[in-house]
């Protein structure tokens, strides 16, 4: 995996993407222990045209394509890995993006969700996978309770944390 690190660290050097952070599965495996997933979410702040407001993926797919990767649907095929590069899509998701955290991985850099704001975007997206991660999290003792429950506070997400509380953790 440092492979595709180092590919999209070089990505962001050549101005190709902005500030990006690992989410998803692949992020949580950096708080939790390892589960099977098929790809890698890299979010990513897109630059624009000089004068333009239009946010393109098209640069990325250029990118990689000339470095001889090859598409697969939505995602980049790199190192076997599909790679899918995703703008943040809610001001909780470009929250997380601005407060991601770096870790090493074999020597190599790369920034990735806090365990919060992971399991705060588990909530809001609400999926059963989603909620077992949450789980997950909470078994796991890696959620800084304070920083979690502001988020949540920030995000309008406290009455959807009570609710999962209520269902799936036992008092």
């Amino acid at each position: 995996m440092e492979k595709i690190f180092a590919i999209i660290n070089q990505m962001e050097t050549d101005g190709v993407i902005g500030r990006y952070a690992i989410g998803g599965a692949v992020g949580a495996i950096f708080w939790l222990e390892p589960i099977t997933t098929k790809d890698v979410d890299v979010f990513v702040t897109l630059p624009t045209a000089p004068g333009g407001t239009l946010l393109t993926l098209s640069p990325i797919y250029e990118y990689l394509l000339a470095h001889g990767f090859t598409p697969e649907g939505q995602f980049i095929v790199i190192e076997g890995w599909a790679v899918e590069f995703v703008p943040p899509g809610t001001p909780l998701v470009e929250e997380a993006l601005v407060q991601a955290v770096e870790r090493d991985v074999n020597g190599v850099a790369t920034r990735v969700f806090t365990a919060e704001h992971l399991a705060a975007i588990c909530l809001q997206v609400g999926r059963p996978k989603d909620h077992d991660r949450v789980i997950r999290f909470v078994e796991a003792g890696v959620l800084d309770a304070e920083l979690f429950e502001g988020i949540l506070q920030r995000y309008d997400l406290m009455d959807r944390w009570r609710k999962f509380q209520d269902t799936y953790l036992d008092s």
